[in-house]
């Protein structure tokens, strides 16, 4: 089953062309390595709404993207999404091949994400806040 459940599904993701261009190509180079993940977030690029850099709201997860959660329970964690080669969980860098990452790439501030975790539960938060990447001038 996808990383993201039915409710999701239903939901429009935003994805800027960049940001979908390399994405279905990093999908594609994982199919042997991890063809779960590369799958499910082929899948999210497949039905994602592609916009130009400039039409991107600011409140929509994009790559590196760092994004305050809380769960049902009122537990509160920031992560920042990343590509794999710079995921670090005791940085909280989610790699976007990761049930979350994927889950939460393309959502906008406000929805509640849910994904599967290792272990089969289906698990979910809420997006508080989306803060863009900032590139060092």
């Amino acid at each position: 089953m996808p990383a993201a459940t039915q409710s999701r599904s239903r939901n429009t993701i935003l994805v800027s062309a960049a940001d979908h261009d390399r994405l279905s190509s990093l999908a594609r180079a994982f199919l042997d390595r991890a063809p779960d993940m590369a799958e499910d977030l082929l899948a999210e690029m497949d039905r994602a709404r592609i916009a130009t850099e400039a039409a991107m709201p600011a409140d929509v997860v994009r790559m590196g993207s760092t994004v305050t959660l809380q769960d049902p329970e009122g537990s509160i964690q920031r992560v920042t999404l990343v590509y794999p080669a710079e995921a670090d969980i005791a940085e909280k860098r989610i790699s976007v091949l990761t049930p979350l990452g994927t889950a939460l790439i393309g959502a906008r501030a406000g929805r509640t994400v849910s994904w599967r975790s290792r272990d089969s539960r289906v698990l979910s938060s809420t997006i508080d806040a989306v803060e863009p990447f900032r590139r060092a001038p």
